[in-house]
């Protein structure tokens, strides 16, 4: 059986379709993204970040359908990123 890699790994909630931007250096249209604020990977990426760099940020799952690949995607606020979600 395949994975799914639509659902999130750290809360197992389906992720949202997120528009890339238009000039980045990604080959995708979208990603798969978690914006669930409760998910343990962004609640502990704010932690994580202060430590390791000092820096008040985040992370959220994303999933890349264009290279198949999972990572984080970098965020300054709760709010960041939600304005792309269109699915």
């Amino acid at each position: 059986m395949q994975e799914d890699k639509t659902i999130c790994p750290y809360c197992n909630l389906k992720m949202s379709k997120w528009k890339t931007p238009p000039m980045s250096t990604w080959s995708a249209e979208y990603f798969y993204v978690c914006f669930n604020d409760k998910c343990s990977y962004f609640v502990k990426g704010w932690t994580h970040m202060q430590k390791s760099t000092e820096v008040g940020a985040s992370y959220r799952h994303r999933y890349d359908p264009d290279t198949g690949c999972c990572g984080p995607l970098p965020v300054w606020s709760p709010d960041a990123g939600k304005d792309s979600i269109f699915e």
